[in-house]
C-alpha cells in the first residue's frame, strides 16, 4: 500500500513540475516516492536483472553503452540524463516498471546501499580518482567503502578495470571478477597501494605493490587496441565508436564485457556500443551563427586530462569554461594538476564564473589566451568555423541551456524567413 501511494504521489509531483514549467519532474518524483516509501528502490528493482555502472569518470557514456549492448535481451531501464543518486535511480525505475533489465549509473558513494537495495547481477567499475575533495572526500575512503559493499554481495559479478589500482583493490577479493584492460591515463591518485600504503611499482602496463607481491595487475580477460576488441575464447571483432577518445574505447570494452556476462551475444554487443553518440550533451555539435560548436565535459583532473586529449588541435577556436559552484567543487586548486601546456600553439578563450582563476593557470602554462567570462560571448569571439568547448559541470549545464536557446531562436528565424 505504501509503495502504491508513493508511486501515485510521484506521478502527481511529475505532473505538477511539468505544468509549472520547472522541468520533466523525474527527480522530484523520485524524491517524493523515497520520502513516502524508503524501501521503494528495492521494491521496484525486484525481479529485474540489473547492471550497475560506477567510477569517477565515464559513467554516463558507459551506462548508455551497456544499455545498448543489453537491448537484444529485452527492454532496458536506464537514466537518460545521468541522474545517478537515489532520486534519479528511483525515478528511472518508476518510469520503466515493465522493463526486465536495468543498466543504472550510480555515484561511487551510493554504490554500497544501492547494491543492497537492487541486488545487481553485475557491477561495472571503471576508475577511481580524486574528485571534488570539498564535497566528496578522500579517494582511499571511497575505495574502502566500495570494497566493503562488494563483500556483502558474493554472487555479484564485478567487471573491473585492472589498469586502475584503486578499482583493482576494491574488486580484488570478490569471488567473481571479469578483469578488463580499460586503460588508465591518469595515475596521480594511485602512487601508493591502498592496502599497505607502500609504493606502487610500474613497468609499462604492469604494476604491483612493493609491500605485497600478491597484489599486482591481474591478467585481463577483455582488452582493446585502436582497431579491435578482444575477449575470451579467442573472440576478436572490429570496434568502431561514434564517440571520441581512447578512454571511451576502454568504456566500450567494459560495457561489452558486462553485457556478455549477462548473456548478450559478443558480436551484437560490440555493434551496439558503436551506435552510442551524444550522451546527455557530451560530444554534441551545435550550430551557433557562423560557429559549429562541439561540447566536451570534464569534472576532475583525470577527466580533464582525458578530455584535453580529445580536443581537435586544428579547430578554429577553443573555449574552456570553469565554474566553482558546489557541484563543481568550490576549491579549484585542481586546475594546477591539469596539463594545459598542451595548448602552447592554440589560441584559448578562458570563460566561466572562475575565468580569472583559469587565466592565471593558462598564463603559467604558457598558453596564449583571452578572458571572456560569458561562454556564449567567448564562442562568438572565436574565428568563424569549428569551435571546441571544454567545460566543467555547471558551466557545461548552463552552456547547454544557452546553446539550445540559441538554436531555437535560429530555427524560429529561419521559419520566419521562409514564410
Amino acid at each position: 500500500m505504501r509503495t502504491t501511494v508513493a508511486l501515485a504521489a510521484a506521478s502527481a509531483a511529475r505532473w505538477a513540475s511539468r505544468t509549472a514549467g520547472r522541468g520533466k519532474g523525474s527527480m522530484i518524483g523520485g524524491l517524493v516516492a523515497a520520502k513516502i516509501d524508503p524501501n521503494i528502490m528495492g521494491r521496484l528493482a525486484a525481479g529485474k536483472r540489473t547492471a550497475l555502472v560506477t567510477g569517477t569518470n565515464g559513467k554516463s557514456t558507459t551506462t548508455r553503452m551497456t544499455a545498448a549492448a543489453l537491448s537484444e535481451l529485452g527492454e532496458v531501464a536506464t537514466q537518460a540524463d545521468g541522474a545517478n543518486m537515489d532520486a534519479g535511480i528511483i525515478a528511472t525505475l518508476t518510469l520503466h516498471r515493465p522493463a526486465p533489465i536495468c543498466a543504472l549509473e550510480v555515484d561511487e558513494l551510493h554504490v554500497p546501499h544501492v547494491s543492497d537495495a537492487v541486488d545487481p547481477e553485475v557491477l561495472v567499475m571503471l576508475n577511481l580518482s580524486r574528485d571534488q575533495l570539498d564535497r566528496v572526500g578522500e579517494i582511499n575512503m571511497i575505495e574502502r567503502r566500495l570494497r566493503e559493499g562488494i563483500g556483502r554481495h558474493p554472487s555479484m559479478t564485478i567487471v573491473a578495470n585492472c589498469d586502475d589500482v584503486l578499482v583493482t583493490s576494491a574488486a580484488f577479493d570478490a569471488p567473481q571478477v571479469i578483469w578488463v584492460a580499460a586503460g588508465a591515463g591518469w595515475v596521480g591518485d594511485s602512487v601508493s597501494c591502498p592496502r599497505t600504503g607502500e609504493p606502487i611499482v610500474r613497468s609499462g602496463t604492469d604494476w604491483h605493490s612493493s609491500g605485497d607481491e600478491n597484489f599486482r595487475r591481474p591478467t585481463p580477460t577483455w582488452w582493446f587496441d585502436d582497431e579491435n576488441i578482444y575477449g575470451p575464447n579467442d573472440f576478436v571483432a572490429p570496434m568502431a565508436l561514434s564517440v571520441p577518445g581512447r578512454a571511451n574505447r576502454g568504456n566500450a570494452t567494459q560495457a561489452v564485457a558486462a553485457a556478455v556476462a549477462m548473456g548478450a551475444d559478443p558480436a551484437k554487443a560490440v555493434a551496439a556500443v558503436g551506435t552510442v553518440g551524444e550522451v546527455a550533451g557530451r560530444y554534441g555539435i551545435h550550430q551557433v551563427g557562423n560557429h559549429s560548436v562541439r561540447t566536451l565535459l570534464a569534472k576532475n583532473p583525470a577527466g580533464w586530462q582525458e578530455a584535453l586529449s580529445m580536443i581537435d588541435q586544428d579547430a578554429d577556436g577553443l573555449v574552456i569554461a570553469v565554474n566553482g559552484q558546489v557541484p563543481d567543487g568550490e576549491d579549484l586548486s585542481w586546475l594546477w594538476d591539469v596539463r594545459f601546456e598542451a595548448f602552447e600553439t592554440m589560441q584559448v578563450v578562458a570563460a566561466g564564473e572562475r575565468a580569472a582563476d583559469l587565466s592565471v593557470r593558462l598564463l603559467y602554462a604558457g598558453a596564449e589566451h583571452t578572458t571572456i567570462p560569458d561562454p556564449m560571448a567567448a564562442i562568438a569571439s572565436c574565428p568563424p568555423g569549428r569551435v571546441e568547448v571544454l567545460a566543467n559541470y555547471t558551466a557545461f549545464r548552463d552552456l547547454g541551456t544557452a546553446l539550445e536557446r540559441a538554436e531555437r531562436a535560429r530555427g524560429s528565424d529561419l521559419r520566419g524567413a521562409e514564410q
